[in-house]
């Protein structure tokens, strides 16, 4: 591993090796919340690996141990639960959460799920040992990238403050359901840019793809005709005050004349992904139809109509067991847990493996002061900072007594 290390080889062993797939109704339980945060550590770990180009242990005991597929039904399952359940669990009753911090954690789930498949995804062998599973990542990539193209249509892309990805450690104390909706709402822009990766990283396999797998992504899916429309759209561009800007690293950056007619990252990765699909010679090579091509092309993905199919007509009872059992913790279950976070987020790893320089909380703007309390928000000058203090407050008191209790 790199010079900068999160976990020992043997950890990390560990934690891949305890990877399992969670019911729905089990999201936000003590056993997931444990395995989020192992995630968190793995996917910290694997970002740390790959900027060090010193081997990747994390991609090579995902392979090893078999656990991509089990990555991609959390991915799944989590989606589901935030289409399903969450809406439900908001428009409850008595919905009124003290705090809103176990929530927050499944809605960040996915992103850190999706955000360490883009990490690993980018060798072969683990496309190859996702099996059957990358059938079903197709599909989720295809839904992420239609709902970007939907929504660049209605209107353009996201607001600064609203790309910018938060941990579970820098989320208030507590916020409205209304507010909650769309915080998940919005991290869907930073998904979708991932989903557009992993897409891209699965054509880079087409020569050891299934025929199921290729008839998915060129006949039912038409992909080409998919990044067609997001090259036409470009939602990850925009114009601010005269100036061109480009969505990379978790939020909007302006783009310097003399760099404009460059690709930006996720322009590449369309171009890459079209080349792939419609003029590398294995696409078109193995594209014919057999009596063995047509038993493989009725192939169809498995987890999303499975998992559909186990809780159809459950959802309102999931969402009242979660309100009742898993999202009302009590003051002391929420300082360990702020404990546990605070021990998960690293500020040294953090930084590490932070694209830029941090941006401060209230303005945007790069920051250089972090709070001296919690030590997870930063700042551009104290004035930015006390403007901040009604919002960011009640969370900085929490962190600050789980950094005490240790």
């Amino acid at each position: 591993m790199g010079d900068l290390e999160l976990l020992l080889p043997g950890e990390a062993a560990a934690l891949v090796r305890g990877l399992r797939s969670f019911p729905l109704r089990e999201m936000g339980s003590g056993g997931w919340n444990q395995q989020h945060e192992n995630l968190e550590k793995l996917n910290m770990q694997a970002i740390l690996d790959a900027t060090a180009s010193q081997g990747e242990p994390i991609q090579e005991l995902l392979v090893t141990h078999g656990k991509i597929p089990t990555l991609v039904e959390e991915l799944i399952a989590v989606e589901m639960w935030k289409q399903k359940v969450f809406p439900v669990l908001c428009r409850l009753e008595d919905f009124k959460p003290q705090n809103t911090f176990p929530i927050y954690m499944v809605i960040h789930h996915e992103a850190s799920i999706i955000n360490l498949l883009e990490t690993v995804f980018f060798h072969k062998e683990v496309c190859e040992s996702a099996e059957d599973a990358v059938l079903d990542l197709i599909d989720y990539c295809h839904r992420k990238l239609t709902l970007l193209v939907a929504r660049s249509s209605r209107g353009g892309p996201p607001e600064e403050e609203e790309c910018q990805s938060s941990t579970p450690m820098q989320l208030e104390h507590h916020v409205a359901p209304q507010e909650l909706q769309k915080q998940a709402e919005l991290m869907e822009f930073e998904i979708a840019s991932k989903a557009l990766s992993v897409l891209r990283y699965i054509t880079d396999c087409v020569d050891s793809l299934s025929l199921s797998t290729l008839n998915r992504m060129l006949s039912t899916h038409n992909l080409p005709c998919l990044l067609v429309e997001l090259l036409e759209h470009n939602p990850w561009s925009r114009r601010e005050g005269g100036k061109l800007q480009q969505f990379e690293g978790g939020h909007w950056q302006t783009v310097a004349p003399s760099e404009q007619q460059k690709l930006s990252k996720l322009d590449g990765q369309v171009w890459i992904a079209l080349y792939n699909l419609l003029l590398s010679h294995e696409a078109r090579a193995r594209y014919c139809l057999t009596s063995f091509a047509k038993g493989q092309l009725l192939k169809i993905p498995e987890i999303w109509e499975r998992l559909e199919r186990e809780n159809r007509g459950k959802w309102q009872a999931i969402a009242k067991y979660q309100l009742r059992h898993v999202f009302s913790p009590s003051e002391q279950d929420l300082r360990l847990q702020a404990r546990r976070w605070a021990e998960t987020y690293r500020l040294d790893v953090l930084e590490a493996i932070a694209p830029e320089r941090p941006r401060c909380a209230y303005c945007s703007a790069e920051a250089s002061k972090r709070c001296s309390r919690c030590q997870n928000e930063w700042y551009c000058c104290r004035e930015c900072q006390v403007k901040h203090w009604e919002k960011h407050g009640k969370a900085c008191v929490l962190a600050a007594q789980g950094d005490r209790a240790k």
